[in-house]
């Protein structure tokens, strides 16, 4: 019998591999890059706030491994494209992309007008497009890598005034099953994680408001709103070597909510 305990970094297959995370300067990305740099990987902070990415940067070298920070805007082929070069250059080729960076502007659709619509859909849809494109370039290189997009509950759960934003995620989800099928067979795995209500700086003034995070958390089974290191445990999961049988999937991680929606229904007598 072979007793021989792994270390967690052994365990994920993580160490040394290089991650890219794309909203890596605060968040679920900031979250999500540490997370990943606890397990030895190196990790390249990318983010169209440089400062915030160089922080984020910072304390994952202080973690003892190597961490880089990229200004860049996902929206922009030429950005990403140069981004991927200089990931390349700085750790070597792409393993892990976490796509990350987002952005959501409150608005109905009725009001919403086309450049709020083009700057979302950009962001959050065209951008992960973009960055599949040109890390996997990468990844097809060696023959593997993992691809995790950071999509959300509203993908399949429309939510009043949220504009484009749960458009935009519904097709993340897509666009993560058909890289699944294209790329599977060059060993290169794409899955989605959906977040439910979390704390972010997206969400702070939504959930900062007295009696709001209370109100929306006695509607989790759970009983309180997600953080964003539990989000990023499952984006680590699906990056490492423990899932690499898991392919095109959509992993929920909202404290049961949108299994509790039903019993949210007010109640009539029989």
């Amino acid at each position: 019998m072979n007793n021989t305990t792994l270390s967690a970094s052994e365990h994920t297959g993580l160490a040394s591999r290089v991650c890219a995370i794309t909203g890596g300067g605060s968040g679920i990305g900031r979250a999500t890059a540490l997370a990943l740099a606890r397990l030895g990987a190196d990790v390249a902070v990318i983010d169209r706030d440089l400062a915030g990415a160089q922080a984020t940067a910072a304390q994952v070298q202080a973690l003892g491994v190597k961490g880089v920070a990229i200004g860049c805007d996902t929206s922009s082929e030429a950005d990403v494209n140069a981004a991927a070069a200089s990931v390349q250059e700085a750790l070597g080729p792409c393993d892990v992309l976490v796509n990350a960076a987002g952005v959501l502007k409150a608005a109905s659709l009725e009001d919403m007008s086309l450049q709020e619509w083009n700057r979302v859909i950009s962001v959050n849809l065209t951008g992960y497009f973009l960055c599949a494109q040109a890390f996997g370039r990468q990844m097809r290189t060696t023959g593997r890598g993992a691809i995790i997009h950071i999509a959300s509950i509203a993908a399949t759960h429309p939510t009043g005034h949220s504009g484009a934003y749960a458009i935009s995620k519904a097709a993340v989800s897509m666009l993560s099953r058909q890289l699944a099928i294209e790329w599977g067979p060059q060993g290169i795995r794409s899955n989605t994680v959906c977040p439910g209500m979390t704390w972010t700086g997206m969400t702070q003034e939504a959930y900062g408001r007295p009696g709001a995070a209370e109100l929306r958390g006695n509607a989790i089974p759970l009983r309180r709103i997600g953080q964003p290191e539990e989000i990023a445990d499952a984006v680590v999961y699906l990056a490492s070597d423990r899932s690499a049988y898991v392919n095109g999937v959509d992993l929920t991680v909202d404290g049961g909510f949108t299994r509790n929606l039903m019993s949210l229904m007010p109640r009539t007598a029989l």
